[in-house]
């Protein structure tokens, strides 16, 4: 995939039609991406097993089988459409915004921290009335917490971001800021955010944007920023165990969303994001496995998008390859798989996805001794008629 194409990908994913939001393929990733090809660096090569057995806060949960829930659908009409489709399949599931992609708290809190620092807005009006509905159709409700892409905490608080060499808080591309994660503060924030959504009833937090922004190595000496001696990835991993013994003792999962490509190349430390450090230390972790993210050679296919199957299979494998060294301390493998269609990788190079490519992936996760999985759609537009397993 060249830099045009990854361009195009994100995009598509700005507008809300594609795949998922940190899902899609940096430049630095591709990087790396095209020289673990060659490489073949497949070996999880993490000491020996541990024998520590590592206990689950949620026991009694179900094999998760779930689907991505933007606030606005959860405070919406679309919610009954929604809540129809898991009362008629095997779904069982929602994650649901609760701090967003651009760092709206969505629903309406009291908190004196969150609202100094953050930003509520009301997208689900009555929070609680949500809460009730889930647990009347027995729904899972999973929390998902965007943390370090946060361009509302970012202007509020520049001191808390990334600054260019005038001041003025750097964005991205798409006009996105980031803030440091080498800044506890931001820690305690969204660990606040996740304990809140806790007592509100949610069994699992899902934390989402745990790194540090795309391409990062290229102007790490010439922003400003709080920044310590530790690396970007054992920062991001501390992060990720700190936040799971602040919220253990309140009973709930705490769950990772990561690069699909993270179980097939070595860490990505541009970013920050180690897959085997990471996954120590949660519940629950969510590679975003989704086929059009896989470009031209991987796992034997000359386009990944019309491979289903044969792609998810692959990154199965190598997930398992990477995690089976942790032992007991290997998490539950929940994978994002895809319900969108990809149309912006071209002509001939995507397939569009209905009732048939689903149903692939999810046989090829089962296949693989993988039985948890989140579909996503960033619309909220979900493929009827689908045998969910």
């Amino acid at each position: 995939m060249n830099i045009i194409l990854a361009l195009l990908i994100w995009t598509a994913g700005g507008m809300g039609v594609a795949s998922h939001p940190d899902g899609q393929v940096t430049n630095l990733l591709h990087t790396t991406v095209n020289s673990a090809i060659t490489q073949q660096q497949n070996t999880g090569n993490t000491g020996s097993k541990q024998t520590t057995v590592k206990s689950d806060p949620q026991e009694e949960a179900p094999k998760v089988k779930g689907i991505y829930v933007t606030a606005y659908s959860a405070g919406g009409s679309r919610m009954d459409q929604l809540v129809n489709l898991l009362d008629k399949t095997e779904l069982n599931a929602m994650v649901i915004d609760i701090k967003d992609d651009e760092g709206y708290i969505t629903y309406k809190t009291d908190n004196p921290k969150l609202k100094e620092l953050g930003k509520p807005q009301p997208f689900i009006k009555d929070i609680d009335k949500l809460m009730q509905r889930l647990n009347k159709h027995d729904i899972y409700p999973i929390a998902r917490v965007v943390v370090f892409k946060d361009t509302i905490l970012a202007k509020k608080n520049p001191e808390l971001s990334f600054r260019k060499g005038d001041g003025s808080v750097w964005q991205n591309g798409r006009g996105e800021s980031f803030v440091s994660p080498y800044n506890k503060e931001v820690w305690d924030y969204n660990i606040e955010i996740a304990k809140e959504a806790a007592k509100l009833g949610f069994k699992e937090i899902q934390f989402d944007y745990v790194r540090f922004p795309e391409g990062f190595e290229k102007r790490a000496d010439s922003l400003k920023y709080t920044k310590s001696n530790q690396s970007r990835v054992d920062v991001i991993s501390e992060f990720v165990k700190y936040a799971r013994k602040e919220l253990a003792p309140l009973g709930i999962r705490v769950s990772v969303d990561i690069f699909g490509y993270a179980a097939s190349v070595p860490a990505a430390e541009g970013i920050g994001q180690d897959f085997v450090k990471i996954s120590k230390h949660v519940d629950v972790i969510s590679p975003m496995v989704y086929p059009s993210h896989y470009t031209t050679g991987w796992f034997g296919s000359k386009v990944p998008d019309k491979a289903p199957y044969q792609t998810i299979k692959g990154s199965m494998k190598d997930t398992h390859t990477k995690l089976d060294p942790l032992g007991s301390y290997k998490p539950i493998i929940r994978p994002w798989i895809q319900d969108f269609t990809a149309s912006w990788l071209g002509s001939g190079n995507y397939a569009k996805y209905g009732k048939k490519e689903i149903e692939e992936q999810i046989r090829a996760l089962q296949d693989m001794n993988v039985d948890e999985y989140l579909l996503w759609n960033a619309a909220n537009r979900y493929t009827p008629g689908v045998t969910y397993k």
